[in-house]
């Protein structure tokens, strides 16, 4: 099968950035299902991984933590899918990826694709989906009131893939007034697309801004980009005894401004569960499931930004190369082989 991984990290200029190779194609065991991808979607783990910020094997790696395809095989402990059934997911940070014809994952973390979308708009959802899914009710727990805080919540980068949904699931499943960020007139006019109440400049000073709507302190707050810029604002906007939480990476974190206001402050990485194989590993499942549902039931869509064909290493290389641009709206996905 064919399959486009790197070996030494580095930026995406370089020629061997990504690469093209025939690799043997895996069999099914256990509780794995090997799925035939159709689409697969860039994400900021893929340029960290690419770039050697997130250490691995010495040897070739194969990227890709989003995909859709077909179900081929099943290993003899799964019971969830069968063959030909079709499937989306995002995969394990400690197994090969989907940037490749086959791939094995396991069931417990895969679910049924939205029969309403295409493959590459299925393929955009998964993992920013289940990040923010987990960001929100699982440490945020956004559906528990902050007292004497506003019913809101502040989004920061709604633009991007995990904002885009995070929106759209604070929207539907709480009553709490959405405050996203963003800072280009077309990356808010997407963040209000995606139902967000109010859209502030994150090139300007948040709290302020925050302030100006009139609406009272967010009881929480949920950062997916460059948090360390925003600290001092987040301590000064947020409301007493509110709830943090941030997926992104920031060189350095200073918790203390959060002291004075008894400010809970909760990380999230969706590939925590897989990592570790938790006991709860099958909510992934149901998760993924409960948004397909949501999407063909009308409540949710897809947060296709841009769609590149075909798979391969030079259409990976260019998507790379447009996330790392800082620039995109929503996610970028990359359907069908040659």
């Amino acid at each position: 099968m064919r399959s486009i991984a790197f070996r030494t990290p580095g930026p995406i200029d370089r020629p061997d950035a990504l690469v093209e190779r025939d690799v043997p194609t895996p069999e099914a065991g256990g509780r794995d299902l090997l799925v035939e991808v159709r689409a697969v979607s860039v994400n900021p783990v893929d340029t960290k991984v690419r770039r050697g910020l997130i250490p691995g094997p010495d040897d070739w790696r194969v990227l890709g933590w989003d995909a859709s395809g077909i179900v081929r095989a099943a290993g003899p402990e799964a019971t969830l899918f069968r063959p030909g059934d079709e499937v989306f997911y995002a995969g394990s940070l400690n197994r090969p990826g989907s940037n490749s014809e086959f791939q094995l994952v396991d069931e417990r973390i895969v679910g049924r694709k939205p029969a309403s979308l295409d493959w590459a708009e299925a393929a955009a959802l998964p993992l920013t989906a289940i990040t923010a899914w987990e960001a929100l009710f699982d440490r945020l727990d956004i559906r528990r009131p902050v007292p004497g805080a506003a019913s809101a919540i502040l989004i920061i980068g709604g633009a991007g893939g995990v904002g885009s949904i995070a929106i759209q699931l604070a929207r539907e499943l709480s009553d709490l007034a959405v405050i996203a960020t963003a800072s280009r007139p077309e990356t808010a006019d997407w963040c209000r697309e995606m139902g967000a109440h109010h859209v502030i400049d994150h090139s300007q000073p948040l709290a302020a801004q925050v302030e100006a709507l009139g609406i009272g302190a967010p009881g929480v707050v949920f950062s997916t980009t460059h948090t360390d810029r925003y600290v001092s604002d987040i301590a000064a906007l947020i409301a007493p005894q509110g709830r943090l939480a941030l997926i992104d990476d920031p060189a350095s974190f200073d918790v203390m401004p959060f002291k004075l206001k008894s400010v809970s402050v909760h990380w999230e990485l969706m590939f925590t569960r897989a990592l570790f194989e938790t006991a709860d590993l099958a909510e992934q499942n149901k998760l993924l499931d409960s948004v397909a549902a949501m999407v063909d039931g009308g409540r949710l869509r897809t947060t296709l930004g841009e769609r590149l064909s075909p798979i391969g290493a030079d259409t990976l290389r260019r998507a790379h190369a447009a996330l790392e641009s800082g620039r995109t709206r929503g996610k970028v996905v990359i359907e069908g082989w040659h």
